[in-house]
């Protein structure tokens, strides 16, 4: 293969290799999708009825009457990734530093807003249908253009948006059934620098942007008995295609006939969800809540990548987590109900690939919440999480113009750290 290719292939491999994992809650998932469930961890839901938990379980709607639920989850993350050695092995054996004047990047990941939105409505005496817009995959990274960082990742921009449609069906006095199709929206912008021959040359560039709609399904049953609420669900992975525009620039001397603007395609999938919860209601003021979640993320094995004249799989080594919260739910009064829960969500990266686009960890939530009822039928939710992540190394080795004489490898070698808090609220409306 040419240096030209060869170069066409790395700029599109190295930029669609984080083309689905620019975020820092789950991976690049995103569990707020509940102002309710956020008040307790998100335990609970895949057995609560009523539109806020249709996320997570399509047959949490088949009593829930005529209801609309609206939230909105501002994330505010404070990180830090640092240098831990990075460095270049150049053509001919030169191991070369890769720093800057500043070897730590402070919040280089971004804080944001997450809104979600669902209606559901009876139809006839056992059915309902249901609509929801959520964005479960929704996140960016920014790192200086000089960041010991920059021949992995500079910028990651991912953005998502998830319409959901749900039917659910009243078997009988205590058992629901539900099940739901995704069409699922992701657009990514994605940029890192590519290092020329020697490291007294400036680096080269390289930027995709691309986007594609990918479609899934869900089901889910719920029974009802006594003081018990017992809620199953799964929800499929999604098969993306990405298709775009890459630019590679400002390659120099050999390297020169890589510069290149064309269009890409990159094959990834999201991860499938597999949830079991319980509810019991130990008198009329508490109830417990307890959630486990087996999250199918070695679906996200590799990147399939596809272009005029070539192509290559580029492997995430991703391996499936078990998460799990725990919380309770307090009728204070009549009108209102206070929340809390834990929570534990391991990271689905291995210690021998974490990249810069993926400054992944361990976590733990502790989250409160409240609801109260302001007008007949209308209830204001709100709901607080603070989130503490494990240390993490970050570990990468990339070879740059593979297969040929000028085949360069950057080793990236750092740490991160961070938390973050979570403020949400909401409203649900019962008409």
């Amino acid at each position: 293969m040419t240096p030209r290719n060869m170069a066409r292939l790395s700029g599109l491999a190295v930029l669609m290799a984080s083309v689905a994992a620019p975020a820092f809650a789950g991976s690049f998932y995103l569990q707020e999708q509940s102002v309710r469930g956020a008040g307790r961890a998100f335990s609970g839901e895949a057995a609560d009825r009523g539109v806020g938990s249709m996320w997570w379980n399509p047959a949490a709607i088949a009593r829930s009457g005529r209801e609309v639920s609206v939230g909105m989850h501002g994330i505010k993350i404070d990180s830090e990734v640092k240098n831990n050695g990075s460095y270049v092995t150049y053509p001919g054996g030169a191991n070369v530093p890769v720093t800057n004047p500043r070897n730590t990047n402070v919040d280089p990941i971004e804080s944001g807003l997450v809104p979600n939105f669902a209606f559901a409505a009876p139809v006839g005496d056992r059915f309902a249908v249901g609509v929801s817009v959520a964005a479960p995959y929704n996140f960016t990274t920014k790192y200086e253009q000089a960041s010991f960082t920059r021949y992995d990742a500079l910028t990651s921009e991912l953005r998502s948006a998830n319409a959901g449609l749900t039917v659910a069906y009243q078997v009988n006095d205590w058992l629901d059934v539900g099940a739901g199709l995704d069409a699922q929206f992701v657009k990514a912008k994605l940029t890192s620098a590519l290092p020329n021959l020697s490291p007294l040359l400036p680096d080269g560039s390289n930027t995709l942007e691309g986007d594609g709609w990918d479609y899934g399904w869900n089901v889910g049953v719920q029974a009802h008995k006594g003081p018990w609420d017992l809620g199953l669900s799964y929800r499929s992975k999604i098969e993306h295609e990405l298709e775009g525009d890459i630019t590679i620039a400002g390659l120099l001397g050999p390297l020169a006939g890589g510069n290149v603007a064309t269009a890409g395609k990159a094959s990834f999938n999201t991860p499938w969800f597999a949830s079991a919860s319980v509810r019991y209601a130990v008198n009329d003021k508490l109830t417990l809540n307890a959630q486990v979640n087996r999250i199918g993320w070695s679906e996200f094995e590799a990147i399939d990548v596809e272009y005029a004249g070539g192509g290559d799989s580029i492997h995430q080594n991703y391996k499936d987590v078990t998460t799990g919260a725990i919380g309770l739910d307090y009728a204070y009064s009549d009108k209102t109900t206070l929340r809390a829960g834990v929570g534990y969500d391991p990271t689905p990266t291995r210690d021998s690939l974490r990249t810069a686009r993926i400054p992944d960890a361990d976590r733990l939530l502790v989250s409160v919440g409240a609801s109260t009822e302001v007008t007949p039928g209308v209830t204001f939710d709100a709901g607080l999480t603070y989130i503490a992540f494990s240390d993490s190394d970050i570990f990468d080795d990339r070879t740059f113009y593979g297969g040929t004489p000028a085949a360069t490898t950057s080793h990236l070698r750092g740490t991160a750290e961070g938390s973050a808090l979570v403020a949400s609220m909401g409203a649900r409306w019962a008409f």
